[in-house]
């Protein structure tokens, strides 16, 4: 048993007579200092690791959510035509059918208009000869659905004076048909066209330019595809025949027989005829055109663009997307702005449409051009 106590202080003595130098109280220090830090650092941690857990449902949530309207989004653009030149960002499209650049829209259909072409008015009785001679007639029509391609520039000065209703309905529709399906086969093609542009990935610099002149031509903002799609589409060929027999009394109205104006459109531009009973300091006139190809072009391209047949575009999109045919009585139900009377319009036109079975030419096809039709024309 150690009798003498030995303490620090004794050692601490020795060991400073002996010029030691003893740290111990500094490294208590360090040690005490040291675990004041590794309490801290575990204290924070700890706050870190709940709040992470606190955080991370409210983090998933929101990503998720993002996620959905994403997925959303990415739907609607597809149903909008993803594909836009030159990879345009989609949330800066217009709407669909919104607006309208006016500028060039009737511009191909004036150099159409002014192509050299040699335009004959022929008589009533040529014409009707003509028809004969090439077995064209309404009735092989309604049941073969093949209409010879007889092209025909002005309308005879003879309408008013064939006396027979029927024989001038006749002849009048005979006339108008091939020139409607003319144009409506034209917008077929060019249609098929643009969705073949839009299923490609890449789109050659022929195919740009071409996009970028369509959508001059269908007044199209902000150069929208899905708008395009909309616009450019045919008319009912019942629809057209109607409003062209309404708006020229079948081929004897003035404006018919001087401007070859088929569809009575207006213009505060350009050329055009006065109507007789205008106002005097009315300035708005009826286009005129040197034939009467242009006219269906011009009406056309009215009722594809105009914001007045928004309605007309919008059902008739509706149709297609559903697979169904284009009603022109359905369809006519959203003209009523094309004249004054309104809803009374309508009803005349679907008049017409029903009393002359018009509805029996809007599948009919038009028969190619031969070199022995051409020589009879």
């Amino acid at each position: 048993m150690i009798k003498n106590k030995i303490t620090f202080s004794r050692i601490n003595k020795y060991f400073n007579e002996k010029n030691f130098i003893i740290r111990g109280k500094k490294k208590n220090n360090h040690l005490s200092k040291s675990g004041i830090n590794s309490i801290s650092r575990t204290f924070i941690s700890s706050i870190v690791i709940i709040s992470i857990f606190f955080v991370m449902p409210i983090i998933v949530e929101f990503i998720n959510g993002k996620t959905i309207l994403s997925q959303d989004f990415e739907n609607n653009s597809k149903n909008n035509f993803k594909k836009i030149l030159n990879n345009r960002n989609l949330n800066k499209l217009s709407k669909i059918d919104e607006g309208i650049i006016e500028k060039y829209v009737f511009e191909d259909v004036f150099k159409f208009d002014e192509l050299p072409t040699d335009t004959v008015r022929l008589s009533a009785s040529t014409i009707k000869q003509l028809f004969k001679d090439t077995n064209y007639n309404l009735d092989d029509v309604r049941k073969k659905k093949l209409v010879k391609p007889v092209s025909l520039s002005l309308l005879p000065e003879e309408m008013k004076m064939i006396e027979n209703t029927k024989k001038r309905k006749e002849l009048f529709i005979q006339i108008i048909l091939p020139l409607v399906i003319k144009e409506n086969n034209y917008i077929r093609s060019e249609r098929k066209k643009l969705f073949n542009i839009l299923n490609k990935s890449h789109n050659t610099n022929s195919e740009k330019k071409w996009l970028e002149q369509k959508f001059k031509q269908y007044g199209v903002v902000n150069r929208d595809l899905s708008t395009l799609k909309v616009r450019m589409d045919e008319i009912p060929i019942s629809m057209a025949i109607a409003q062209a027999a309404k708006e020229t009394g079948w081929g004897t109205s003035r404006f018919a027989q001087e401007g070859n104006a088929l569809f009575g459109q207006w213009t505060w531009t350009g050329e055009g005829i006065k109507p007789a009973g205008a106002e005097v300091d009315s300035t708005h006139k009826v286009m005129k055109f040197n034939v009467l190809q242009a006219s269906v072009k011009a009406y056309h391209r009215n009722l594809n663009t105009h914001s007045s047949y928004k309605d007309f575009r919008r059902v008739r999109a509706e149709l297609r997307d559903e697979g169904k045919a284009l009603d022109s009585i359905v369809l006519s139900e959203y003209l009523d702005k094309y004249a004054q009377t309104g809803k009374k319009y309508i009803k005349i036109l679907q008049q017409i449409i029903k009393q002359n079975k018009l509805t029996d030419f809007d599948d009919a096809k038009l028969l190619p051009s031969s070199i022995e039709l051409e020589s009879l024309i």
